[in-house]
């Protein structure tokens, strides 16, 4: 792992506790990780929490690699002006069977070239940021994890441990992975594709109490209607005025807005219950099952039946969480 000063520590220690929690439950007989970190800022590199960690010289990380991983963080500005770091990297992930980052580590393999015309993902806060700046990358906010080739990006923070969670299970298997999963009371073990875009609504609340208010008032009504009159009556606002303030305060349109906050709960729907397709559609608030196909294929690229099939959260039982499933047997 590349380390530099002002990294993020849990960008760091979430997936190293994966490993090391991996390699307790492989026992003697198994094949285990062993972490190394370097730095061009070697030998105690602080983290932005205060956190540091020892890490040898970057001329130490010689040799082939298995796994080179390499996380994101507040210093993240000034690790992309180390040309020397860069030029590492892109160097020592020729020698590497993998390559993966985590949050803002993304601009680092892209800063380096490795990157160009593969599809990648990064913090949804940045991801615009990281599509205006290198634009030979496929940069994908939806994803918590993505795989291309050799290189597997995740979103960030958290998400570390979920791409670790797959990297154990390409390594060792699906038993090991869930296993660790379960030592480490982890709830469940999140599959790449699921999506950041709950995090991503939550954050687009606008300051501006009007508009925060009617959106507050939206995401409590999605099985209505909510044309934009409605919505515009409810912050005391003419319908004029309030798609141009809610377009400025929350960067998209009130009925872009609404179609998106209803796609994220009928993924919430898909991903946790046992509801059936019509269902989920009348509780989001679509006129009619078709129009709820048309509008999650729109945005998705998928059926809402396919990805159910791919992101379905299963509980420890085993078994899908069917609480609801009393009204109607699933799709």
């Amino acid at each position: 792992m590349v380390v530099y000063a002002g990294a993020m520590a849990l960008d760091i220690t979430g997936p190293i506790e994966v490993f090391d929690t991996a390699n307790r439950l492989l026992g003697p007989s198994g094949t285990p990780y062993r972490t190394d970190f370097v730095s061009a800022d070697a030998p105690l590199v602080p983290m932005s929490s205060g956190v540091a960690v020892k890490a040898a010289p970057l001329e130490a990380g010689q040799g082939p690699i298995d796994t080179l991983l390499v996380p994101g963080g507040w210093g993240l500005n000034d690790a992309l002006g180390d040309r020397a770091l860069v030029s590492w990297i892109g160097q020592a992930a020729a020698r590497s069977r993998r390559v993966a980052s985590v949050c803002g580590g993304s601009f680092l393999l892209a800063e380096a070239g490795l990157l160009d015309g593969r599809r990648a993902t990064t913090h949804w806060a940045y991801s615009e940021a990281m599509a205006c700046r290198y634009p030979d990358v496929t940069v994908d906010a939806e994803p918590i994890f993505v795989r291309d080739g050799p290189f597997v990006t995740s979103a960030g923070v958290s998400t570390g441990i979920d791409m670790a969670l797959a990297l154990v299970e390409a390594d060792h298997g699906s038993a090991l992975a869930l296993e660790t999963a379960r030592f480490l009371v982890l709830f469940l073990k999140r599959h790449g594709g699921q999506s950041q875009y709950s995090a991503v609504l939550d954050a687009q609340l606008a300051d501006h109490p009007p508009i925060r208010a009617a959106q507050e008032w939206i995401l409590d009504h999605l099985d209505g209607p909510l044309p934009v009159a409605e919505i515009a009556r409810r912050a005391n606002m003419s319908q004029r005025n309030f798609a141009r303030v809610f377009r400025r305060e929350v960067g998209t349109t009130p009925a872009h807005y609404v179609e998106r906050t209803r796609i994220a709960r009928a993924r919430e729907l898909l991903e946790t219950t046992g509801l059936t397709i019509h269902q989920i559609a009348g509780r989001c608030g679509f006129a009619n099952s078709e129009t709820f196909f048309r509008s999650f294929g729109r945005t998705l690229g998928l059926t809402p039946g396919e990805y159910r099939h791919r992101f379905q959260v299963m509980s420890p039982s085993g078994l899908v969480d069917r609480h609801h499933e009393r009204e109607g047997s699933p799709a």
